[in-house]
Formats: structure tokens, C-alpha cells, sequence
């Protein structure tokens, strides 16, 4: 197998590449490039240049955004069903929000430069970034709804389940610190909620460390903005 195939079947770990063509996509491999990104790693500023985009493939980027100069809250999440960097699929070459690595793992990257040369070409890059812009549209207004309407302990179990549909995985670190920004509340909120969880036996939570228990009724704790978003994800996928 050469090297552009091997490439390729990596490229296909994200949805959105997967959808390019095969020539498409093999025209945009010398300006893709795979990065190893690090729990805690920030990849955009508010109001800071996007210099690069980044096509998750088993990691997981958060959207903060600030609520006063210490807090911040989490409004969205991306992983291998989309992009990282989105304003620049719209012609906006500053980010709105704080990029933080949730989840260490691998992500191709494009230059900003290159990004835009291939969009304007490539239409259905084009195509696949506008039906994710939908989704992630979805995702935060249904986010923002939840942090005004929901209780901890339901906004901790969604959250928990999409970060695990994203990773692929039951087990993840995430520290109170981290929780407390992703979902708006104090670190004794988190404390709370998570163990609250954890008698139900549903997850177990130590040292930073999380391991999902009983996924189904996980799944029965959660906000019911949790399936909401799911069922948006899988349609917008078929």
C-alpha cells in the first residue's frame, strides 16, 4: 500500500474528509498534516488569528467561551464528526472562542492559507463543512438552552456521554477543575453531581480519572438535550 493510501484511511477517521472524493481528497494530502495534540493544549484565543484548522481523528477540542475574566464555559464540543476552526469555512479568520484540547489525541491540520485555496475549489469540502456548521449550530443552542434549564447532575451525564461517543471510549481524565469550566458550575458543584452519579453506580470517578459504568441508564440520567443532539448528529451522518 503506498503512502497516499495509508493517508487516506487515516483521513477517513473523520467524517468530514470521508465525504471528499477520493481524487478531492488525494489533492489535499500534501497540505494535510498529522499532529499529536495534548490534553489542556489551547489552539485558539478569542479574538486570536486561526492559523491553522484541524480535523479531529481520535481527540477531542472544547469551545469555551468567557463568561467574566476568570470563567469560562464550554458551548460546544468537536471531535471526529467535524472540524476545528470552523469561522474560516465562512471566509472569518478569528476565532469567537477558546480551542482546548479535552481529549489528547491525533488531528490533521491545514494551514489557514491552504484551507481557503482548497475550499474555493473543492465543493464538496464545501458541502460536508456546511451541513457540519448546521450541526454544530444545533449543538451549541441546544447547549446553551441546557446550561440555563438543567440541573448539574443531568448537564454532568450528557456531557460525560458525548465526550464518549467523540473519544470512542468509556474511559477518559478530566479533573473538577476542567468539569467546572465545561459545565459552568462551581468545583464543589462538580463534587456533587459526579458523586451523586457514582452512587448510583453509573460511572466511577477517581484521581481524575472517569470511567462510564452503566451506559443505559447513564443515558436514562441525562437532560434529554443529549438525545436531542444525538439523533441531529446521526441524521445529519446517514
Amino acid at each position: 500500500m503506498d503512502a497516499a493510501s495509508t493517508f487516506g484511511n487515516i483521513g477517513a477517521a473523520n467524517h468530514v474528509l470521508a465525504t471528499v472524493p477520493r481524487q478531492a481528497y488525494r489533492r489535499m494530502l500534501p497540505s494535510l498534516e498529522p499532529v499529536e495534540l495534548i490534553y489542556g493544549q489551547v489552539l485558539y484565543e478569542p479574538l486570536g488569528p486561526i492559523r491553522h484548522v484541524y480535523f479531529p481523528l481520535d481527540c477531542l477540542v472544547s469551545l469555551l467561551t468567557a463568561v467574566d475574566e476568570r470563567r469560562t464555559l464550554e458551548v460546544g464540543m468537536v471531535g471526529s464528526e467535524g472540524m476545528v476552526g470552523m469561522p474560516m469555512a465562512l471566509g472569518i479568520g478569528v476565532s469567537t472562542v477558546r480551542a482546548l484540547v479535552q481529549g489528547a489525541g491525533t488531528a490533521l491540520r491545514m494551514t489557514a492559507a491552504h484551507f481557503r485555496a482548497e475550499l474555493k475549489k473543492n465543493q464538496p469540502l464545501q458541502r460536508a463543512l456546511f451541513r457540519y456548521n448546521h450541526l454544530l449550530m444545533a449543538q451549541i443552542s441546544q447547549t446553551a438552552a441546557c446550561n440555563r434549564f438543567h440541573e448539574a447532575q443531568a448537564r454532568l451525564a450528557r456531557w460525560l456521554l458525548m465526550t464518549s461517543d467523540r473519544l470512542q471510549t468509556n474511559e477518559f481524565t478530566l479533573t473538577h477543575e476542567f468539569l467546572a469550566h465545561m459545565l459552568g458550575v462551581r468545583r464543589e458543584g462538580v463534587t456533587k453531581a459526579a458523586s451523586a452519579l457514582q452512587r448510583k453506580k453509573l460511572i466511577d470517578y477517581s484521581r481524575g480519572k472517569i470511567k462510564i459504568l452503566n451506559r443505559k441508564d447513564l443515558e436514562g440520567a441525562a437532560c434529554t438535550c443529549y438525545r436531542i443532539v444525538k439523533n441531529l448528529q446521526d441524521v445529519a451522518q446517514d
